[in-house]
């Protein structure tokens, strides 16, 4: 699987950089000032930085953006990178020269020499993002890992800010590759598996069979995953590093490892792209790991229901009626509309078991969030104003959009059934609305609640600032910088 690549921090030496092959990346401010790595690198190489900086080409360059100067003469190295960067940078623009080093790697080692740069580390992590790829399944030679190393002033405190950057990387790569595997490889068995095998960083794993999910009632997950061979289930994490006793903070996800809409069959045109909605699972995976690889000082659970949605004389059909585990009875009109089924139960579970001290969801949960925000943010809705601005907060701390969408009991009428408690489906309008407000039923009044509909930012078709094409990993990096403001002491 692909990992984040190793970068290591080691000293300014000047005298090292004449001999260091590949590419070498320099920093330039924004009145083209350079420190004292880019001078000698322009001294090397008879003023060519110089001459670059001076030109229109790179006047029009944005902050954090770079330009190359191929074969330069004086050094060793294949390119030099000039990047165009302040000396104090907010944190999304030392990110974005990161990643704009990493699309200009080309597979060379690289040297980047940061000197003092109070954003080194988040420099570092924006080039680990956007370094990932996800090539398991492609045959031939794989290319061989570079080394990245970074000359600083100070390298231990440079390593020390950066290890738990370094942790958010390893999670979000973790979130990808989850979103980006084929629904034959990531069975719901194999994805079990993998959860289980994170018990080696610490976390508490524990797989609930279909045994465990009828004994303890779990109707409308169950009713989900009738229809496929694959066994359902559901996983919960823990993460015990907080003060003993102290209520957990959950984190719950849907899991549908590939989703046909079952007897409500989607449309052929596209639905290769199903494999991505487990990517709520997929989030809360990426951030438990987060956690445990950094050792966060927090108490945290994470709950994932984890199906497959098909056709097949098992499956349920549209028309039926289910009792929740809470005991609501819900009339299924589509099929399709299967994500909130799955976590209508495990929300239920998570409390009943856990007593949460605050709740978030994620789910790839509907297609009309994507017509609302595309694809730059998740819907966002809550039942409580502090939650709800916290995680806002964390989330334009590190760049991933959500926007906040209402929740109102005038919705309500839109899912009343004639013949149950509630339907899974309110008709064209308000979709996401609707499904958010089916959500809230099984949501405990005292329970602080957020809902996040992912669909349009888990996963996308074109490249992104810290990712290619495929899986993101939207909202580990929130999610984990919610926990680490309002939940670690």
């Amino acid at each position: 699987m692909p990992t984040p690549a190793d970068i290591r921090f080691t000293n300014t030496d000047l005298d090292q950089i004449s001999d260091a092959t590949g590419r070498i990346v320099v920093f330039v401010e924004m009145d083209g000032r350079m420190d004292a790595s880019a001078r000698k690198i322009n001294s090397l190489t008879r003023k060519a930085v110089e001459k670059l900086t001076a030109s229109e080409a790179f006047e029009k360059l944005g902050t954090g953006e770079q330009m190359s100067i191929s074969y330069p003469a004086g050094v060793a190295a294949d390119a030099i990178s000039v990047v165009k960067l302040g000396r104090r940078p907010s944190v999304a623009d030392a990110r974005k020269a990161g990643a704009a080093i990493a699309k200009a790697q080309g597979g060379q080692d690289l040297l980047v020499l940061a000197g003092n740069h109070p954003r080194a580390a988040d420099i570092a992590l924006g080039l680990a993002l956007r370094g990932y790829h996800f090539d398991t399944h492609k045959t031939g030679d794989k290319p061989a890992p570079t080394k990245i190393r970074f000359m600083v002033t100070d390298p231990e405190t440079t390593a020390k800010a950066a290890g738990p950057m370094a942790a958010i990387a390893e999670g979000v790569f973790f979130t990808r590759d989850l979103i980006n595997e084929p629904a034959n490889v990531l069975t719901t068995d194999d994805f079990a598996a993998r959860l289980a095998a994170m018990q080696d960083l610490g976390l508490d794993v524990e797989i609930l069979e279909e045994a465990d999910l009828v004994r303890l009632g779990m109707r409308t997950l169950l009713a989900v995953g009738k229809g496929s061979d694959s066994p359902s289930k559901v996983v919960v994490m823990s993460w015990n590093g907080g003060k003993a006793g102290d209520a957990p903070f959950a984190l719950v996800g849907k899991g549908v490892v590939f989703d046909t809409g079952g007897i409500s069959i989607k449309p052929a045109a596209g639905m290769e792209e199903m494999t991505m909605d487990m990517g709520g699972a997929g989030v809360v995976a990426g951030v438990m790991r987060t956690l445990a690889l950094r050792k966060a000082k927090a108490n945290v659970v994470g709950v994932v229901g984890l199906v497959e949605n098909m056709p097949s004389g098992s499956a349920t059909r549209p028309g039926d009626v289910v009792r929740s585990m809470k005991g609501d009875t819900v009339e299924i009109i589509n099929t399709d509309a299967e994500g909130r089924l799955v976590l209508a139960d495990v929300l239920w579970y998570t409390q009943d078991r856990f007593k949460p001290s605050g709740m978030i969801d994620l789910a790839t949960l509907t297609g009309a969030v994507l017509v609302a925000l595309g694809h730059e943010n998740a819907g966002v809705f809550s039942n409580n104003d502090a939650l709800c601005n916290q995680f806002l907060k964390a989330a334009e701390a590190e760049g991933e959009g959500a926007w906040r969408l209402p929740l109102a009991e005038s919705y309500d009428a839109l899912i009343k059934s004639r013949i149950a408690d509630v339907k899974n489906v309110g008709g064209r309008y308000a979709g996401s609305i609707t499904a958010a407000q089916f959500l809230q039923r099984f949501v405990k009044d005292d329970m602080p609640w957020c809902h996040l509909d992912i669909a349009g930012v888990a996963h996308v078709t074109s490249d992104t600032a810290f990712a290619p094409a495929g899986a993101t990993g939207w909202g580990v990096m929130a999610l984990n910088r919610l926990i680490a403001d309002q939940y670690e002491g």
